[in-house]
């Protein structure tokens, strides 16, 4: 285990970048937190430095920019319709409760919960909640009334906001707080789905926006190259995953993920326990 971390970790920068670049593009958009996954992998890859912090901040808009890509007709209408657009509205009101909390606590949150063993607490309880919300839609199909975004009112997309913003916990996973709130909310599988895609756009590039002004000061134009190999991966295979997801929530749940969650956690933590697995913060 120690002769695999340490080939690990002596991976050029460049790898480490394109690895990371694919883990973000994976995960974003399924209710398993890509956070979480970065969090893990960065500690298994020694890529967990101020600077990976921001890296991995910065390369969720790459997996943002394949959303501006495939829905680009949705987008394009909404600002033409400007103030007049309902989708804009909802995103609006969905992004603030968020918004607000992250500049109020996100500090705290990221200086106690940013390491390997709170991440994979996060990971099991979500997949257990994950279950609950499954049974009890299968249990009310009754209680479905959103089947489309264009269904979405704006206390619904409040309710989404709300949701979205326990994801400040990390390995809680925004896509799957959105998702699995907006079903908890009466949105079907698609329209939860296609909603959280949408709400990353302003959620993502906010995020990013802040912490590279932030960090501005520790970044330099060397660094460029990596940001750009994490970001490129992340947008190609969020790309895939996107257009993969739509077609996968038409005709199946979510239990898989809430399965891959809770086993993937519970090693986390285990191997933790055994001390095979040792994290800088965890």
């Amino acid at each position: 285990m120690d002769d695999m971390l340490a080939a690990l970790r002596a991976l050029p920068d460049e790898v480490k970048a394109l690895l990371m670049g694919v883990v973000e593009g994976l995960t974003e958009f399924l209710p398993v937190s890509s956070t979480g996954h970065l969090i893990l992998f960065g500690a298994l890859l020694g890529f967990d430095d101020e600077r990976a912090k921001t890296f991995d901040i910065a390369i969720q808009t790459g997996a943002v920019l394949s959303i501006l890509w495939l829905y680009r007709a949705r987008f394009i209408q909404a600002l033409g319709q400007g103030y007049k657009s309902a989708l804009l509205l909802h995103l609006a009101v969905a992004f603030m409760p968020s918004a607000v909390l992250g500049l109020l606590i996100g500090g705290a949150v990221k200086a106690h919960l940013f390491s390997p063993v709170p991440v994979a607490i996060a990971l099991v309880v979500g997949g257990f909640v994950i279950l609950w919300a499954e049974q009890r839609q299968s249990r009310h199909p009754e209680g479905v009334r959103i089947q489309t975004v264009d269904d979405v009112r704006v206390s619904d997309a409040f309710k989404i906001g709300m949701a979205q913003a326990l994801a400040l916990i990390p390995g809680t996973s925004r896509s799957g707080a959105t998702i699995i709130g907006g079903m908890l909310f009466g949105f079907s599988r698609k329209a939860a789905t296609e909603f959280s895609f949408f709400l990353a756009v302003p959620t993502i590039f906010a995020a990013a926006g802040y912490s590279l002004f932030k960090t501005r000061a520790a970044l330099s134009w060397d660094q460029l190259p990596i940001f750009f190999i994490g970001t490129a991966a992340a947008f190609v295979t969020a790309m895939v995953v996107v257009r993969w997801l739509v077609r996968f929530v038409s005709n199946h749940s979510f239990r898989g993920f809430a399965y891959y969650r809770i086993v993937f956690g519970g090693m986390v933590i285990v191997l933790w326990q055994m001390g095979l697995l040792e994290w800088d913060g965890a």
